[in-house]
């Protein structure tokens, strides 16, 4: 079982079972998303707070805290995009083995830290 952080784009395909995400990642693999991501999620799909059924699956994840010291971090890369910087930096920080990602500009990193970038887990 891996430790595996999902970044927004994968988290919302999850919640919306799209068909290109895995929707049982989290049967074999321990999942981690930002609070962030929550906060993006309830936004892009008009999401009224409270919802029981959101509420429900976001409980399955370990959640990382956006604090002052991963935003300081974030701030300073690796790119030009904050909140991809905030997701990696959130990943590194809970030791994740997997960072999970359709980004194809993430992907292109190939590693942050000892955090390797992956579009899926699914075997090739």
């Amino acid at each position: 079982m891996a430790r595996v952080f999902l970044d927004t784009n994968y988290f919302i395909g999850l919640v919306n079972r799209t068909p290109e995400t895995d929707t049982k990642i989290l049967d074999k693999h321990e999942g981690f998303v930002s609070v962030l991501s929550c906060h993006i999620l309830f936004y892009v799909n008009k999401i009224k707070a409270p919802n029981a059924e959101i509420n429900s699956y976001i409980d399955e994840f370990n959640l990382t805290n956006l604090n002052l010291d991963t935003l300081k971090r974030a701030l300073e890369g690796p790119t030009d995009d904050l909140e991809d910087n905030i997701q990696l930096h959130s990943a590194v920080k809970e030791d994740c083995e997997y960072f999970v990602t359709s980004d194809k500009k993430l992907l292109k990193l190939g590693y942050f830290g000892k955090t390797k970038l992956v579009s899926s887990l699914k075997p090739e």
